[in-house]
């Protein structure tokens, strides 16, 4: 039975929080207010995983949001 639920289980939220958006003083975070990538170049996380907590509901609506405000900071980066 075990064995079973291993290989057939799966969970039903969507997972978020892995890459963290935090302020650089927090030094438990992966990227910064802007999606930018602590200690590395012209890399930023636009997805579920910038969520420092999970949402009530779906992660879509949520998810667009970031990508929507995360573009208009990349456009605006570019100067």
């Amino acid at each position: 039975m075990e064995e079973y639920v291993r290989k057939n289980s799966i969970t039903q939220w969507h997972p978020v929080g892995t890459c963290r958006m935090s302020s650089r003083a927090n030094f438990l975070s992966v990227v910064d207010d802007r999606c930018r990538v602590a200690g590395v170049t012209a890399l930023r996380v636009i997805d579920a995983s910038v969520m420092p907590e999970h949402p009530s509901g779906n992660t879509q609506a949520p998810v667009m949001a970031i990508a929507e405000i995360a573009s208009n900071m990349m456009v605006e980066d570019q100067g």
